[in-house]
Formats: structure tokens, sequence, C-alpha cells
């Protein structure tokens, strides 16, 4: 399958870009657990830009240089972001803590981001940083840690002129298979990117262009989907934290309703969560209508789900049409496919007993959802094992080749080689097929549940959960293992408790009959687990391959009840830790 034509794109670089579009009167609007919003217009955010990238050269990053970049939602960010690039150096955004009670685990994953980067220096606020002691020590940047308040003092100005083919941006890979992987990604494809979505989601004439996001800006589709494209149309967009979308939903869809915007994405589970937690009162005076673009991607995407929130949201003006199920990846910068816009959801019934035996795609009762056609500049093609391009209705290995591809995994030649080919095509690791021209997926290769020689999506017995009482909806991961004594692979669930711990029994039972029921397999066993046990990535993702190999090695526990005294401990450990890299270094 092939996408339009990618148009001819505006800018050069992102920092070009920044420039150009701090001419207009747009910008950002902060909004707060409150509700009290703080607009910030992009020539200000170019303003303070070019202060912190003066800072950042007095400090001693040079061109090229890696600046990891460990804050939340705030005009902080914007200032670590664009200053970074401003100086010529690349950004590496990553996610502060916010998981206390795995604060270990994070300060290990955190330490090793810093070190396959090389980062020169992590810049932060005052409060992330009494966190993050242990993750400077055992990284050991050469600038070390600093807030973007000390660096960004003075009013020198700065702005570097780079080449469209030099690094952008590092952002990891999702890791939700693997560890995540440094995707390296340049100018270039950065703004081929930014020209694919502005035509897969055009904004009608004369309707302002304006976002309403509330995604982690350390992830690609808060990050590249919503912030840099809204300096690419250009437009206005409103930034949630996320921990605050979290605690309160409705206030995503009041900011929409509120600024009239156009487009907001979001995964899948942020729809499932509106209808579970937005009161209808919480929604008096709301108007969707303006929202034409409700992209789902990042996970999964439910059609019931879908279903449930056009019915639910409807009557506050919400259009089917507007629903657009999309896929994309880090390693294409975003988007790689799109369904028409204005059409709604696409699905097809296929028998998921064929396709887990035969990888062919008969009908059936089981609804798969389109995630559409390449954008532009982009190609997709489905092969089998042997790297043949198969024919529609034939499940195999999902490849990408695009204009946004990244440039390599940073520093590490081996494992771009095994994604990226010399002719650009990228393994993108999914499986799918095609179907009337769109692309439907079916599941990661490394998450297959493989049970008397059938390939089975591990989705298929998780979704059997969504309804059984006493299991945490969407915390359920089904994993193909070899039980004690047996030579053939069997299905594992583990399922994070939504009741007592007493009533495990019976959930386990109703679990088991759920699975049956659904997909004629019966589960060899199924474990009940704490709230927050299940592994996740950074943005949310379960991490199935991580659960399974904690299960078996008896790993697999809930994360530690951090209270205030807890918190003073880790924050002295973190002061500690900060004084002894200051002494070696």
């Amino acid at each position: 399958m092939k996408g339009p034509a990618l148009p001819q794109v505006k800018h050069a670089t992102v920092t070009e870009m920044l420039a150009a579009t701090a001419r207009t009167e747009l910008g950002l609007i902060f909004v707060d657990a409150s509700e009290r919003e703080t607009p910030m217009p992009w020539a200000d955010v170019y303003r303070r830009a070019q202060r912190t990238a003066a800072g950042l050269r007095r400090l001693g990053v040079g061109e090229g240089d890696r600046v990891a970049i460990l804050l939340p939602t705030s005009p902080g960010f914007m200032d670590a972001f664009f200053g970074a690039l401003l100086a010529g150096a690349v950004p590496v955004p990553l996610y502060p803590p916010v998981r206390l009670g795995r604060l270990e685990e994070y300060h290990r994953s955190t330490a090793r981001m810093l070190e396959v980067t090389g980062a020169a220096v992590v810049l932060t606020d005052l409060k992330v940083k009494l966190l993050l002691g242990p993750s400077v020590e055992a990284a050991r940047p050469r600038l070390g840690c600093r807030t973007v308040e000390e660096v960004s003092r003075g009013e020198e100005a700065l702005a570097v002129a780079v080449s469209p083919q030099a690094l952008g941006l590092i952002q990891f890979s999702s890791g939700s298979t693997v560890d995540p992987k440094p995707v390296a990604l340049t100018h270039a494809a950065l703004m081929a990117q930014l020209a694919a979505l502005q035509a897969a989601s055009p904004v009608a004439p004369g309707i302002p262009a304006v976002g309403v996001s509330w995604l982690p800006l350390y992830h690609d589709m808060g990050l590249i989907g919503c912030l840099l494209s809204a300096l690419y149309y250009p437009g206005s967009m409103v930034l949630i934290p996320p921990e605050v979308f979290l605690a309160r939903p409705a206030l995503w869809l009041r900011a929409l309703s509120r600024h009239k915007a156009f487009i907001s994405p979001a995964p899948n589970f942020a729809y499932g969560l509106c209808l579970k937690r937005v009161k209808d009162e919480e929604l008096q005076g709301v108007d969707l209508s303006a929202w034409r673009h409700a992209l789902n991607g990042a996970e999964p995407v439910s059609l019931e789900t879908l279903r449930r929130f056009v019915e639910r949201f409807g009557r506050f003006g919400f259009s089917a049409g507007a629903l657009r199920p999309v896929y994309g990846l880090s390693e294409a910068s975003l988007a790689v496919t799109f369904p028409p816009g204005g059409r709604g959801p696409r699905s097809l019934e296929v028998d998921m007993g064929v396709l887990a035996r035969e990888g062919r795609v008969v009908e059936g009762s089981r609804a798969l959802v389109s995630v559409g056609s390449p954008v532009a500049g982009f190609e997709v093609e489905v092969r089998d094992e042997l790297g043949h391009a198969l024919a529609e209705r034939h499940v195999g290995r999902v490849f990408a080749r695009g204009p946004s591809l990244m440039k390599e995994y940073f520093g590490d030649a081996a494992a771009t080689a095994r994604s990226l080919d010399s002719d650009g095509w990228l393994d993108t690791g999914d499986l799918g097929f095609v179907a009337d021209g769109e692309l439907y997926l079916t599941g990661r290769a490394k998450d297959l549940v493989i049970i008397r020689g059938a390939n089975h999506a591990p989705q298929a017995f998780e979704e059997c959960l969504q309804r059984v009482d006493g299991v945490r909806a969407g915390c359920a991961v089904a994993l193909g293992f070899t039980p004690e004594g047996s030579e053939d692979e069997a299905l594992l669930l583990l399922a994070e408790r939504a009741g007592l711990e007493g009533e495990d029994a019976a959930v386990e039972e109703r679990v088991r009959a759920a699975v049956v029921e659904s997909t004629g397999i019966r589960p060899h066993t199924v474990r009940m687990l704490d709230p927050g046990t299940l592994p996740r990535t950074s943005s949310g993702k379960l991490r199935r391959t991580e659960a399974l190999r904690r299960y078996l090695s008896g790993e697999l526990k809930p994360p530690k009840k951090v209270g205030a005294v807890g918190l003073a401990v880790e924050m002295a450990k973190s002061a500690l830790a900060f004084v002894r890299s200051e002494q070696e270094g």
C-alpha cells in the first residue's frame, strides 16, 4: 500500500519553524487542576528558549550534545526542549519520577537511558531534582544535573542554525516488549512527519487551528503529534498535565468545548476512562461538535469502547465520524497509517480460530478495527517469514517505509541493522493484514501466545476479562508459558484485582469461564494480583514479557507504599547521591 505524495514541507528545521511561528499571535495555553489557564504566546516560547540556549552554551553544551529533559508539562519544559534545539544540541525527553513505589526500578531505567544517549547534562526543576540523585550518580552526565531556572538566567540570547540532517530529537521507544531503544530523528524527518500529519488532519478554512492535549511531552504522540504539530499548522495548543487528566478526565472534554478545538488524540484507555469517570453534571454547557479529529492510537483499539463513547457523548455534540483509529510508532517519528477523516471507525468481523491456526482472514464473530491507509509519503507491506509480500487478508509482519523514519537507534548499529534494511524498510515488529486497502493489526510478534501450534494475540484473551467482576479494567495480561513438568505451552493470565483478596478464587473461576466461552481455550493458570503490580512502560503500556519474567522468577510484586516519611527518606537518599557524585566528579 502506498500513501499520497508528501506535500512540500514548510520549514527545514524545528528551530526555523519556531522562529516563523513566533511571529504569529498564536501560542500555548496551560491548564491546571483548578482549570485556571495561563497563556504563553509562541513569541514568548521563542524568547525564553533563546535565553536557555545561551545558558546551555555558557555551561559547556556544544552542538550535537544530548540534553536530557526530565520535566512535567510546564513552561519549563518548553524552555528546556526548544532551548536545547536553539543551542544546536539534541533534546532527549525522559519521564520524571511519578511512581514513587517503584523508584529503584525508575533509577535503573533512567540511568540506562542517560548512559546510552551519552547525555551531557540533565535539565529539570527543583521539585523533580529532589528525587533524581541516584539516577544522576549512576550515569554521571558530564555537566551534571541543573534546573532550567539556573541555566536560563541572564539576558543573552542564542539561536544556532543547524542542518536539516542534524539530529533534532532522541525519543525512546515504548519498551513494551524490550528495554526502550533510543530512536534518533533528524530535523528533516520531523518536518516530513509534521507535513504528513497536517495532510491527514486538515483544518477547515476559517476554523482556528486549536488542539487540546493531556498527553505526556516525553511521548511522541504528545510531543510531535500535539506540541510540534501546533507549531507547524500553525495553531494554538491547550496543554493539560497528564496527572490532572487522570484525576479529572472531564477537564479534557471541557477544554475541547471551551476552546472549540478541532483535534485531540488519545490512547483507547482515555476514551474508556471518560465513560467510567465523567459525570453528566461535569459537562453542563459542553459542546463537542467542533472536535473533528478524535485520534485513537498507541494501544489496541476497542470497537465497543468507541461505540459506547459515541452513544454517551453524542448528546454533547460529539460525532461518530470524528473517531479515527490510527497507527504509528516511535521509529516512524509517529504516524504510519490514518483512516479517512469524517468516516468513523471501520471494522471487520473475523474468525479468530482460523486467524490463529492458519493466519487467514475469514468471516467470524470478533471485530477488528481498521487503522487506515499509509499517510503521505509512506508505504506499508505485510510480509511472510521469508520476507515476501502477502496478499490481502493474510497475516504477516508489518513493514513501513517513509521520509520520517528514524536515522538509527542511537549508538546501536546492530539493533538498527536488525530493524532497518538497506532499502529503507522498517520492520515494525507488529503483525497484521490488509483488507480493502486498509491495515488491521493483530498484535506484536513477540507477544504471541502459541497454543497447540496456533498463534494467538494476547488481546484475544485479555479482552474477555474487561467485563469480569473483580478484575481491574485494562489491568490483565495473557502470556504463553511452559508449566513445570510439561513440554507444551499453556495459557497464563495475570490480572489485578478490583475487589478483596478473599474473593480471588471466585474471580479466577469467572476469568476461566469467560475465556473458555469466548475462545474455547481454558487457561492453565490464573493469578490475581494487587493493584499496580503489572509492569508498565512510561506511557502506560503493559509490559507482557517483563511480567512473565518477573512471575517466573518470583519478582512480580506490588509497588511499595510510600507515605510522607518514605518520601522524605527517598529525598535524603537523593541528596546524598548528589553529594557523592559531586565529590567523585
